[in-house]
């Protein structure tokens, strides 16, 4: 009798958290790197990082006057140009023409409360999430009302990276380590 091998792929989960990961690094936030993908069926309908708005100048570049600031975070959200990545996975869905209703949407954190409600209202029906954010407990409960699954992601650690050097410091480092 055979013994079955054990599949050396990652799961589904870890590799749509994956792929997020992979999309963060798309972010123009210059203060954290945060990414959405939007899956159903198993496959992915749209993906979306955190930034400023098409046509206005990338928050890393200064088109967001509150990350560019010292604002902590968690407040003067009122004032951030940046759309949040689930926003933009939304977004980029509608664009383009693909349902949702019923999709699952891998996140590298928790949503806050704006995202939830759209999250929720564009049919989404489930959540992953790597790290927590600030509102997670006001999430969960609206999610719960709601009716939307929502889970931390158990794999490995998957979280959004804050920014830690600017284009011109990476230049720097680059022309250094080419020498």
């Amino acid at each position: 009798m055979h013994k079955k091998k054990a599949d050396p792929r990652p799961s589904w989960d870890e590799y749509f958290m994956k792929i997020a990961e992979v999309v963060a690094s798309r972010s123009n936030c210059v203060r954290r790197h945060v990414a959405a993908v939007i899956v159903k069926d198993r496959h992915i309908l749209s993906t979306g990082y955190n930034g400023t708005p098409h046509g206005v100048k990338n928050c890393f570049e200064g088109g967001c006057p509150r990350c560019a600031g010292v604002t902590e975070s968690g407040s003067h959200l009122e004032e951030c140009l940046c759309v949040h990545a689930e926003q933009n996975a939304i977004c980029q869905a509608a664009f383009f023409g693909h349902a949702v209703e019923g999709a699952t949407i891998y996140i590298t954190i928790s949503p806050c409360l704006t995202c939830a409600k759209l999250i929720i209202n564009s049919g989404i029906k489930e959540v992953v999430y790597g790290g927590d954010y600030a509102f997670i407990d006001k999430v969960k409960d609206i999610f719960r009302a709601a009716g939307v699954k929502h889970r931390k992601f158990d794999g490995e650690s998957v979280t959004c990276r804050k920014r830690q050097s600017t284009a011109n410091e990476k230049t720097t480092t680059r022309k250094k380590t080419s020498k």
